[in-house]
């Protein structure tokens, strides 16, 4: 095993060399109920979200974003998934090795906050669904890891989630990205994994044929939607691979503030 010094000195780090390494992240997209906006992100930023999800082992990090009106105006997709709903998106990277470790620990903890009154029920669940990494995409030139991706201060983030067609999985996906120079600074490709079937009620059982992208950027991706993120959406429709049921971009939350809250 080489040193700290001698590991950290290099430029960049293979994957197989990471000693944290993204292994599954979850994904959940919530919308809440008109009247309780503001309600619900102060729940969720100062009671689910660690909660729920930060205080669990193996859990690496966690951030919230949301899309107001000017990031939902940007949304399109196959009308496989309602654009209008889905205005918070939170994302948990979970450590490489241990899914299993965390989904048992979240499904009791989960259960335990329902059983205590602390759950928020005037929200639905638009898109919640475990993916494991599959590969990560970084900006010619940087050498960002995607495990500091919810860490650093992005300008926002875009989320794909494409339904795939008959035959085709989320590594056809990732070949199709890595042929082609990408839009932000570091991205992600992952593949579905199933939720726990002891999962509470509330969050609906996903189908497990879709492969979702995220792409973080230092810039607005607003700024580029048009230019960059629409034009990659339709090469993935036209490769075959599959239909893109949501394409947004998110902007970060700000934490212990109201902001945004009217504008969903």
């Amino acid at each position: 095993m080489q040193s700290c010094e001698t590991l950290y000195e290099r430029a960049d780090i293979a994957r197989a060399d990471r000693p944290i390494r993204l292994g599954s992240l979850l994904f959940t997209m919530v919308e809440p109920r008109p009247g309780y906006e503001v309600a619900y992100n102060r729940w969720y930023e100062r009671d689910h979200f660690y909660s729920g999800c930060m205080i669990g082992a193996y859990t690496v990090s966690g951030g919230r974003y949301v899309a107001t009106r000017a990031e939902k105006a940007k949304r399109f997709g196959s009308g496989s998934m309602d654009l209008s709903k889905g205005s918070y998106l939170a994302l948990y990277w979970i450590l490489d090795g241990h899914h299993k470790d965390w989904d048992a620990w979240a499904v009791k903890q989960v259960n335990d906050l329902h059983a205590a009154g602390r759950m928020f029920k005037e929200r639905d669940h638009i898109h919640t669904s475990f993916y494991n990494f599959d590969a990560e995409y970084n900006r010619p030139g940087s050498t960002m890891p995607i495990e500091l991706a919810l860490d650093r201060p992005f300008g926002g983030l875009v989320a794909f989630i494409v339904d795939l067609n008959p035959g085709k999985t989320s590594a056809d996906l990732s070949a199709l990205l890595r042929a082609r120079d990408l839009p932000g600074d570091v991205a992600l490709t992952g593949s579905p994994l199933p939720l726990d079937p002891t999962s509470p009620k509330d969050v609906p059982v996903e189908v497990n044929d879709r492969a979702v992208f995220l792409s973080f950027s230092i810039k607005d991706p607003k700024a580029v939607w048009d230019s960059a993120y629409v034009p990659l959406a339709q090469a993935i429709e036209e490769s075959g691979i599959g239909r893109i049921a949501i394409a947004s971009p998110f902007i970060p939350t700000i934490p212990g503030t109201d902001t945004y809250t009217d504008q969903l």
